[in-house]
């Protein structure tokens, strides 16, 4: 799936590159070339990174553990899907230099998993997004034991990294309830996944960061869009990365799919 098109132009020296926050929605995505178009589009806006640097939702661990940093086979953590998605392959650069920048910028509070691959959370939006795969790229887990304003700071931390031309990027979904998707395509979006997709949305452009982590609380309809909260918290780690100002929010990609599954992608700068 990778692309012999020309990358994305360098930032300037001196730059801070925005952050972003991709749903990354079913595996089947990095095979569909009209949904990837807007994550493609996105791409080609961008300035060419040094490097991406991810948080997924497919990789909880406390401390935070970085993964490989050479080039490997990607992680294929699914099942009962077409047998070409376990040939899709992006043979993104590794990147060593920013492994070691991480374990400087949080200290003693990380490990190595060396051979710990990209999962799709990372690969399957990167397809559509850098489709050359010629950027190095770097995964770190997500400690999802952590509150809300300690994933927020651990973004924080890493804020220092725009300043030298790395993409930090969030990967989950806005809402994500599995058993209650339409996967035949064919309903409507509930009123409680919209929302909760438009309540995100209007506190990232308010930039009011203290009702975001206050989701729990504030956000409506939390439990029917999140049993679980491992595909919101990636959300949180990149906007304590962006919390420094009032940078232009926007939304690259936008809607629903499978009737409540939100595809809503956030840049932030």
């Amino acid at each position: 799936m990778a692309s012999s098109e020309p990358s994305p132009t360098p930032p300037a020296l001196g730059s801070r590159m925005p952050v972003g926050f991709v749903a990354h929605g079913a595996p089947t995505l990095a095979l569909d070339l009209t949904r990837g178009s807007d994550f493609r589009r996105w791409g080609e806006a961008l300035a060419r990174p040094s490097a991406v640097l991810v948080v997924s939702a497919h990789w909880e661990g406390q401390p935070v553990s970085i993964g490989t940093t050479e080039r490997r086979a990607l992680m294929y953590d699914f099942h009962g899907f077409p047998d070409e998605l376990y040939r899709v392959e992006y043979p993104a650069p590794g990147a060593p230099d920013l492994g070691t920048r991480v374990a400087t910028l949080l200290g003693h509070a990380t490990r190595r998993e060396p051979t710990r691959a990209l999962d799709h959370g990372v690969w399957v939006p990167l397809v559509h997004l850098l489709p050359a795969a010629d950027v190095p790229v770097l995964q770190i887990s997500m400690p999802s034991a952590l509150g809300a304003r300690e994933l927020f700071a651990l973004g924080q931390r890493l804020a220092p990294l725009r300043d030298e031309g790395v993409l930090l990027l969030g990967s989950g979904n806005i809402t994500h309830n599995l058993r209650r998707l339409d996967w035949r395509g064919g309903a409507s979006t509930p009123a409680w996944a919209s929302d909760f997709d438009t309540w995100v949305a209007e506190a990232l452009v308010r930039h009011d960061f203290d009702a975001l982590l206050d989701y729990a609380h504030k956000a409506p309809a939390l439990r029917d869009n999140h049993p679980t909260e491992e595909h919101l918290q990636p959300l949180l780690v990149v906007a304590g990365a962006a919390s420094l100002g009032t940078p232009p929010v926007s939304f690259p990609v936008q809607g629903f799919e499978y009737g409540s599954l939100s595809r809503r992608s956030v840049q932030i700068g």
